[in-house]
């Protein structure tokens, strides 16, 4: 194949994520090529990584080699920095990075192209979104499935989970402790106009999903608009997402004939998301011309804010936000609770007040380090916002140094 036909693909961060990505697109993309992984770490600490010929520690190094990027790196303040380059540069992004998303992703999405991927389960829920609405669905619930849920999980049970599932402690708590479900639906709700039913959603246990759709589907209802939430599957397999719609009467028993009950609530289920497999997807998509799948919007109403596990001095240092075991992080309508703290922005921070479980931190209470990432949020904070009453129901929303160091080095 012609070189000039082939799209080079920069990837920043060298997790699970990035490693099955690059090995996708080396083996199955003949049309594009790996050209540039960015890491924070030392060359020789990420020897093992696949195509290991193409990293490099220059953010330069990764933009002048690229064509589109994707930002898989897990990190708020990091990826902020990245994709902000990147836009200066003129690429667009494809972001496997829901934490970014709801922290600054809203700021970005005025900024230039930057769309979720399909695979993790935000950009799941969006294909199927898409897919319903062909069908002549009208979304009312966009779920998700979490398989097991203890907001306060222990070191010990964290270690032993993260050595038997092959992945950080930080993304085993995050996972375990409910703050990975709350992004990823928060991300959802802003994409697509949705809202919560209440701080932390209904989270409701489910035998059967049929029943569970027609419960959330009548809070859907009760609301007057289209809301964000999750189940905790008992009796059949968790692991993918589901959306609830109604349809016109006049196709009730078609549907009934085709084993989707009697309505007036349809449960459409998406039973896998595989990850980095189906990133490749959203690729082929922004190439050629298919437009955002999902960001958080220009105009979010939803937050992710940090919530105390535990009582904490004043002083008390925080080394991680996300995936720590001092917060976890709760979805939350952001007019009603305009002074919380992203939970994307607790990392190396310090309590200036004591603290109570079940706490939302505001910014009087924390001392943040600074970085690209506060910078950004405290601009939205003080920008004019629209009313959540004001908004309209069911609205469909789509719509540095050569050697990269550190974020907060860089924003004193």
């Amino acid at each position: 194949m012609d070189k000039s036909t082939v799209t080079r693909i920069g990837v920043s961060g060298t997790g699970m994520i990035a490693r099955a990505l690059v090995l996708l697109i080396a083996r199955h993309y003949k049309d594009m090529q790996v050209t540039r992984v960015l890491t924070r770490r030392p060359l020789r600490d990420v020897a093992d990584f696949p195509l290991n010929d193409v990293l490099t520690n220059s953010l330069d190094d990764l933009i002048d080699n690229s064509d589109l990027l994707i930002e898989c790196s897990g990190d708020v303040c990091h990826g902020t920095v990245v994709i902000e380059r990147a836009f200066s540069a003129g690429l667009r992004v494809v972001t496997v990075n829901a934490e970014l998303q709801v922290t600054t992703g809203s700021y970005l999405a005025g900024k230039g192209f930057i769309t979720e991927a399909e695979g993790d389960q935000p950009g799941s829920l969006a294909a199927l979104r898409e897919e319903a609405i062909l069908m002549g669905f009208e979304p009312l619930v966009y779920g998700n499935m979490k398989g097991y849920l203890n907001h306060n999980p222990t070191p010990a049970d964290m270690a032993y989970w993260s050595g038997r599932q092959g992945i950080s402690i930080d993304q085993t708590t995050s996972f375990t402790d409910g703050t990975k479900v709350q992004i990823e639906q928060v991300l959802v709700g802003n994409g697509f106009g949705a809202t919560i039913t209440r701080q932390g959603l209904e989270g409701i246990p489910s035998t059967n999903l049929d029943e569970s759709a027609a419960v959330l589907g009548a809070m859907a209802d009760s609301i007057g608009q289209s809301i964000v939430d999750y189940v905790i599957p008992s009796g059949y397999p968790a692991g993918g997402v589901f959306l609830v719609g109604r349809h016109d009467r006049v196709q009730q028993s078609a549907l009934q004939y085709l084993k989707m009950g009697g309505g007036p609530y349809y449960a459409l289920l998406r039973p896998f998301h595989l990850c980095s497999l189906e990133v490749g997807k959203t690729l082929r998509r922004v190439l050629g011309g298919g437009g955002v799948l999902l960001n958080n919007s220009t105009t979010p109403t939803l937050g992710v804010a940090a919530i105390a596990k535990h009582a904490m001095p004043a002083g008390e240092r925080v080394v991680r936000g996300i995936g720590g075991f001092q917060f976890r992080g709760e979805g939350l309508i952001i007019e009603r609770n305009p002074n919380h703290v992203p939970i994307g922005l607790m990392n190396h921070a310090v309590l200036t007040r004591a603290v109570e479980p079940g706490q939302i931190i505001t910014f009087d209470d924390v001392d943040l380090l600074p970085s690209r990432a506060l910078d950004i949020v405290l601009q939205q904070r003080r920008a004019p916002r629209v009313l959540v009453e004001d908004l309209p129901m069911l609205a469909g929303l789509g719509g540095a140094p050569e050697t990269y160091a550190v974020p907060e080095a860089a924003h004193p």
